[in-house]
């Protein structure tokens, strides 16, 4: 039974690596409409309505909301913050630098998990955290060696670096702040944390909302946003962390480039480059080893 669920755990994160990956080239098409903070206010709004129903209208579910806030609450905090650190650092960086810090995540994570849930790395460990990040940045930079050692810091990126550090926190406190919550109602209550804390955004960096320049092909883009990257992503996401760690979890962070990749070539059919695929398949063995704990404890 437990390795049942454990794969179900696997492939839920896995799922939700690829409606992940989806949501940038949604996210694209929608940035130039409306600011990115008010588009994730709204991505939170928008799954608060949807799921309220399902929710307020079943007493068993309702009753948990009060107790489940409280922890959600500081759970969507980080969520948030991770977001909210990715805007304000984009106004002074780009995208191949926040792609290529993000990649920092899963070991990150994992020194983190070191301190509070005494998970110990071992070398063997590390090391497969390193191949996964060589492999990463070889997709993002695409095998361009030049390109990787011109890569430098500025401010933003030091921004971001703190806001990918809230991201490790909100895997972490999934974990740690878990009570045997109902997950639909962990998720309703993240999203009602996350719209508070992203309202409080917009009016710090005073930002306009804009919503009604989200319109034809948008509102599509917009619906995926909403339900394929905030509902069922959240909900994979707590599922599988609570199964499996957040430390396995945040590995499959290795696979976004990837995945990026294949859905390029399914929906705009365009062809992955041939420059790119020893990154593949080394992101893809390092995130499988990263899974296999037995091996690397050693």
């Amino acid at each position: 039974m437990k390795n049942t669920s454990t794969l179900q755990a696997h492939m839920y994160v896995l799922f939700a690596t690829f409606l992940v990956a989806g949501s940038f080239l949604a996210s694209q098409k929608l940035a130039n409409a409306v600011n990115p903070l008010s588009l994730t206010f709204l991505r939170f709004i928008g799954a608060i309505i949807i799921m309220a129903p399902f929710i307020l209208f079943r007493k068993s579910l309702r009753d948990g909301i009060l107790k489940t806030l409280p922890r959600a609450l500081v759970i969507s905090l980080f969520y948030s913050l991770y977001f909210m650190g990715m805007f304000e650092a984009l106004k002074s960086t780009t995208v191949l630098n926040t792609g290529t810090l993000y990649t920092l995540v899963p070991l990150m994570t994992a020194i983190l998990a070191l301190f509070i849930f005494k998970e110990k790395i071992s070398f063997n460990k590390l090391l497969v955290y390193f191949i996964g990040l060589i492999g990463t940045l070889w997709v993002i930079f695409k095998g361009n060696l030049e390109l990787l050692l011109s890569f430098s810091l500025n401010d933003g990126d030091y921004i971001f670096i703190i806001g990918s550090f809230c991201m490790c926190c909100y895997s972490i406190s999934i974990k740690l702040l878990y009570r045997n919550d109902n997950p639909l109602v962990l998720v309703f209550c993240t999203l009602i944390g996350g719209a508070i804390w992203m309202a409080l955004g917009i009016i710090i960096f005073q930002k306009p909302l804009n919503w009604e320049l989200i319109e034809g092909s948008l509102i599509y883009n917009m619906l995926y946003l909403i339900i394929g990257t905030t509902i069922i992503t959240l909900f994979l996401y707590q599922k599988s962390t609570v199964i499996l760690g957040p430390t396995k979890v945040m590995s499959y962070i290795y696979l976004n480039p990837v995945a990026v990749a294949v859905l390029l070539l399914i929906i705009d059919h365009k062809s992955i480059e041939t420059i790119v695929i020893p990154g593949i398949i080394i992101t893809s063995i390092a995130t499988f080893l990263l899974q296999k704990n037995k091996r690397l404890k050693k």
